[in-house]
């Protein structure tokens, strides 16, 4: 008999995976207004974006690991319910304090993807699989497309209060659609949770992550920033061996570090500094004024519906990730997806050079293609990583490979930022990057989706996937 597709389930789970995905876009339009609104310093103000993808990266593993000893339809409730929580605290906060808990109670439900991710693979049938995982994946293009535009409109036509208001509404309504449409995961490992491997691996991630994305602003040489990394080395190095001798390790490190796992990680970190270097550069070009070497002078609502179609491009290539892998294999498709990512970096780097003016619709036909990549890419990751590890370790496994595709998109925030202030001009007061900045950021965008094609190249053939075998 086959089994029926649980299509409210997955839609559910895409929809949470949406929710959580404007969380990190959602404050972007708040920025420069934020330091008047919570009543803080400019650099302070930027701990609100800091906290919440440095929160997301330490929960997300984590919440992949409870996932799968204790029941992943409970954390993502969980995740959903500290999602609500959180957009409440930061609707009433009027300070910087309980409006950074706010946003760090937001971060934790970044794991929401991942932990959806394994929970398709106990609940899907083996027919509906691959296009269900690209489904979910695609969802964080969806968010970050529409993050932006549905944030400027709220803040501008209601208040930034009821941005966060509809962000607890709609969380809270995706915790309860969970309880009711999504099933338990039938496979539960039980066991003793690794609490000391949980804190030793988020003092790692914090002393590398702090000194990565803040290091910019406090100076690649300060005593802090340098004292960061060497912390993050010996943390990094007891968290190892610690993990080497407990008999019930938060992350087996022999599947982490076996070749499969270990190279579509890698790819992961390179995709990751693919998709938030999109996000970084042709959005200040948009809004740049027209006359900054490159600069189009949009308002943020118009810029951010400019970029939409990236996200929604992202969501519709999903199916043919899901198409290719099926035909070719999930290793292929993550190649694909680096070539396809490096061709639309190569349309931006030829609107750069050019003799033409640089206009809109030279943007709109790079970031499609770069979503176009990133579906093709971010649908073949949990694929290449279910055709591997065991049912028990799903969720572990796809939050160690989310957590690595955020420290791509921390190491794309560091060297994109510091590559695009590293080389201004001033224009009408502001500072904004030369067109020998954009040069240079889009010239390491397509090495870094050289890298990841060449990873995924590199990853064992294999004839069959582990996901249709696994219902």
């Amino acid at each position: 008999m086959t089994q029926p597709h649980p299509r409210l389930a997955v839609v559910v789970l895409c929809a949470a995976g949406i929710v959580v995905a404007l969380m990190q876009t959602i404050i972007v339009p708040l920025i420069p207004s934020l330091p008047a609104l919570i009543h803080t310093s400019d650099n302070n103000s930027s701990w609100a974006l800091t906290i919440t993808l440095l929160v997301g990266a330490v929960g997300t593993p984590i919440a992949g690991r409870l996932g799968d000893m204790f029941g992943k339809r409970r954390v993502l409730v969980g995740n959903m319910l500290a999602v609500t929580l959180g957009s409440v605290v930061c609707a009433v906060s009027t300070s910087l304090i309980p409006f950074l808990i706010g946003r760090g109670l937001q971060g934790i439900g970044i794991g929401t993807i991942a932990v959806g991710i394994s929970i398709m693979r106990d609940i899907v049938p083996p027919a509906r699989l691959a296009s269900s995982v690209g489904t979910m994946s695609a969802s964080l293009g969806v968010g970050g497309a529409l993050g932006l535009p549905f944030s400027a409109i709220i803040a501008q036509h209601i208040s930034w209060h009821a941005l966060f208001w509809i962000s607890a509404a709609t969380a809270l309504a995706c915790a309860l659609a969970i309880l009711v449409y999504v099933p338990e995961s039938p496979s539960i490992a039980g066991g003793r949770f690794d609490a000391v491997g949980a804190l030793g691996l988020a003092a790692a991630l914090t002393f590398i992550l702090l000194p990565v994305s803040k290091g910019a602003a406090w100076g690649w040489t300060s005593p802090i920033t340098v004292t960061g990394f060497v912390a993050f080395a010996v943390a990094a190095v007891l968290w190892w061996r610690y993990e080497r001798r407990v008999a019930n390790p938060l992350i087996d490190l022999d599947t982490l570090t076996s070749r499969p796992i270990l190279l579509t990680n890698i790819a992961s970190v390179a995709t990751g500094f693919a998709f938030y270097a999109m996000q970084m550069a042709p959005i200040q070009i948009l809004m740049a004024p027209e006359g900054a070497p490159a600069g189009l002078g949009m308002s943020m609502v118009l810029a951010s519906l400019i970029l939409m179609p990236t996200g929604l491009v992202m969501f519709g290539f999903s199916y043919v990730s899901a198409w290719l892998t099926r035909r070719r294999g999930a290793r292929v498709s993550l190649a694909t997806g680096g070539l396809v990512i490096g061709a639309g970096y190569i349309v931006f780097l030829v609107m750069l050079l050019g003799p033409w003016a640089i206009a809109w619709w030279w943007i709109i036909g790079s970031s499609s293609l770069v979503g176009a990549g990133l579906g093709i890419a971010y649908s073949a990751m949990p694929a290449l990583i279910m055709q591997v590890v065991p049912v028990s370790q799903t969720g572990e496994a796809n939050g160690v490979n989310a957590l690595m595709r955020s420290v791509g998109t921390a190491a794309a925030t560091a060297v994109v930022g510091m590559v695009l202030t590293a080389s201004t001009v001033a224009v009408a007061g502001h500072h904004v990057p030369t067109v020998a900045a954009y040069t240079t950021t889009t010239v390491i965008c397509v090495g870094v989706c050289l890298l990841a094609f060449v990873t995924a190249i590199a990853i064992p053939k294999r004839t069959a996937l582990v996901i249709d075998e696994v219902a």
